[in-house]
């Protein structure tokens, strides 16, 4: 987005970030060292964020694991770039790989409830497991 020059993904695996030895180097102060990493799967790039310290967004959300879909939005920190590719020339067929994405559902619970543990029991001052349904 912006007009600047296209950077062709030239490989099925690419490491984005600001040092030397990425595969696309963005040299920015606010994109982390190793950022983020795209894939190519089945067609499809995927785009990963490498814990970085100011996100990778696709469409404007916060991903942990996404695919990025032909024309998607990617942010990487506040940087913005539109991903253009056909999935058919890259080998797709048939529907597109299921979308990983699950940072909205992972951020809606909380850490307890991830693990499987219930609010504390006033009565008994511990934490209890929950029962599986």
């Amino acid at each position: 987005m912006g007009g600047g020059d296209p950077i062709p993904l030239i490989k099925d695996k690419l490491l984005i970030g600001r040092r030397r030895h990425c595969d696309i180097c963005l040299d920015f102060s606010n994109v982390s060292s190793q950022h983020c990493r795209m894939t190519l799967e089945q067609g499809y790039w995927f785009i990963r964020d490498l814990n970085s310290r100011n996100g990778t967004k696709v469409d404007g959300r916060a991903i942990m694991r996404k695919r990025a879909d032909p024309n998607c939005k990617i942010s990487i920190a506040k940087h913005h770039y539109t991903l253009e590719y056909e999935p058919q020339l890259l080998g797709a067929y048939g529907p597109p790989p299921a979308d990983d994405d699950y940072i909205e559902e992972v951020m809606k619970s909380s850490l307890m409830d991830r693990a499987g543990i219930s609010r504390r029991d006033p009565k008994k001052g511990f934490f209890n497991r929950k029962s599986e349904d």
